[in-house]
């Protein structure tokens, strides 16, 4: 039902426009995207996915992985994750999640962390961090800061402040 293939330079204009119809406006200005700003996603973990519907293919998804530093400990950010909103709860985001997420196990990512849904997330394994135990730079619902280990004991680490790696320039951070 989906095609999930890698991102190219050419898909951004439609990634940009399924963005804004996921997330509105708003979307610059949550504290995830403090993490953005000034970084560059991973490039072999960002992901768009395709529908074909009356002979014609639409892009329907769209994922990016974000090196972060987790409470001193390299790993990534998940997201943003957008999906056309009728096809939500078709699949399509999970089956986006599940590619990068195995794929950025595969480039030797040890942790993952995210603001989302919980109920959601938990569908590919993340829970909750520990209240206290981390901090955005900006405002988060606690409730909504979740991790996940791409490497069993990789979040036994982590405490403190999660922020950009000193080397966000560069597309291609330490892991």
């Amino acid at each position: 039902m989906f095609e999930i293939e890698a991102e190219r330079p050419e898909h951004g204009p439609a990634i940009e426009a399924l963005l804004d119809l996921s997330f509105g406006p708003g979307r610059y200005a949550k504290a995830a995207q403090r993490l953005r700003e000034g970084n560059h996603p991973v490039p072999e973990l960002c992901y768009v996915a395709f529908s074909e519907e009356d002979g014609e293919r639409h892009m329907v998804g769209a994922l990016s992985f974000w090196p972060v530093v987790i409470g001193g400990v390299p790993g990534l950010m998940l997201g943003p994750l957008a999906v056309e909103p009728r096809l939500r709860g078709k699949g399509c985001g999970i089956k986006l999640m599940e590619k990068g997420l195995a794929d950025a196990k595969k480039l030797g990512y040890r942790l993952v962390i995210l603001v989302g849904d919980a109920p959601y997330y938990a569908r590919v394994g993340f829970g909750p961090v520990p209240p206290g135990r981390l901090t955005m730079p900006g405002p988060v619902d606690p409730s909504r800061l979740l991790y996940r280990e791409l490497d069993i004991g990789a979040f036994g680490r982590a405490r403190g402040a999660i922020v950009k790696p000193l080397d966000a320039a560069s597309p291609h951070p330490e892991r």
